[in-house]
């Protein structure tokens, strides 16, 4: 006698696929309206406001490209000339002293000094604003410690200048640089190392065809982390220079505060816009060298 199951029900193939992939989004839901509220928004209101202009005698508004054209033109433009290379000299000066910094870490047989290297690096990498413009005040400015103990004012140092800037801004690019190039480092596999000297290659050689080539994506990345990083720096600046050093995260604190010509109050945003476009191209080219640097060490 042969006994009958019981009918099964089939789910086709596709339906099963539809309610992984929805149930897949339900617990990033939440972030996903987060992020909609808390910065497409103040987007959306940017983009608006940055392509609004205001007639003076009547009053109307209209959508016009006026604002992004005064945005790169005239003391816009150079401030904005100006952040891009103070970002730039920056994040490639920390980029070249962070690296042996890292490398002496990975390589250290003490694994507190590691641990502690680390720690310190995360800390000091978000620790800006006015505190660290105070602490280099008090150290290398005018009336500094250092300044009156070494006479440095007499030797032509100025704190609150570009150069100044750039010292500044490297207190916390270094330690961010440690903290991006760390794990690359890490990836770097001895068997290379050991393969390179079985063929009668110096450190040199091994660092110039093998280390570098395959550190490239992290290292370019790191810099583009660490250009961003600067870019957007705002705090540090402002209570160091004021207006001294021409950036566009002044110009656009200037901008919101009033201290623009009447008719050109959506500067500030259109000054933003530019900010965020340039951050944009930053990203752009940051997560591709990241996607091939996990490839090269995987």
């Amino acid at each position: 006698m042969t006994a009958t199951l019981p009918p099964v029900d089939v789910v086709p193939a596709a339906s099963s696929k539809r309610g992984r992939r929805v149930g897949g989004w339900l617990p990033v839901a939440p972030l996903l309206v987060f992020v909609a509220i808390a910065f497409g928004i103040p987007a959306l209101a940017m983009l608006n406001g940055a392509f609004t202009v205001k007639d003076q005698a009547t009053g109307a508004t209209s959508y016009s490209a006026a604002n992004l054209t005064d945005s790169l033109q005239g003391a816009y433009f150079t401030a904005l000339v100006g952040s891009v290379k103070l970002s730039a000299v920056s994040a490639g000066i920390a980029t070249v002293l962070g690296l042996p910094l890292a490398q002496a870490v990975v390589t250290s047989r003490f694994r507190a000094l590691r641990e502690a290297v680390l720690t310190a690096s995360g800390v000091l990498a978000n620790f800006g604003g006015v505190p660290l413009a105070f602490a280099f005040v008090a150290t290398l400015g005018n009336a500094g410690v250092l300044t009156r103990h070494f006479g440095l004012t007499d030797k032509g140092w100025s704190l609150y200048s570009f150069w100044g800037l750039v010292i500044v801004y490297l207190y916390f690019l270094i330690p961010l640089m440690v903290l991006t190039i760390t794990p690359a480092l890490d990836g770097l596999r001895s068997q290379w190392r050991e393969a390179a000297q079985n063929n009668g290659a110096t450190s040199t050689q091994y660092w110039r065809h093998v280390a570098l080539p395959v550190l490239a994506p992290s290292l370019l990345g790191g810099l583009v982390l660490l250009f961003g990083s600067a870019f957007a720096a705002y705090a540090t600046a402002a209570a160091m220079v004021g207006s001294s050093v021409p950036l566009v995260t002044l110009q656009i604190a200037d901008a919101i505060s009033g201290n623009v010509l009447v008719g050109q109050e959506n500067v500030a945003l259109a000054l933003s816009l530019d900010m965020v476009l340039i951050a944009g191209v930053v990203m752009a080219v940051y997560l591709p060298l990241q996607r091939r640097s996990a490839r090269w060490l995987a």
